[in-house]
């Protein structure tokens, strides 16, 4: 199954290149990065009754 999203920020900011999760009940099932025009698409290999997205948290760095 193909999940596609669009993702707009309300300030107008860019999410180009963040590296996101889809998550099935709290476990990280696939992995996308959004393109210039804000568009991500998971393949998700099962269907699940609970679903999140989140940031994939190895982009952040700890200086």
């Amino acid at each position: 199954m193909t999940i596609k999203l669009k993702l707009e920020l309300a300030s107008g900011q860019s999410l180009k290149g963040a590296p996101l999760e889809l998550l099935a009940k709290g476990v990280a099932i696939a992995r996308a990065v959004v393109d210039e025009h804000g568009q991500v698409a998971f393949d998700a290999k099962a269907p699940a009754s609970e679903w999140a997205v989140r940031v994939d948290r190895s982009i952040l760095r700890a200086d």
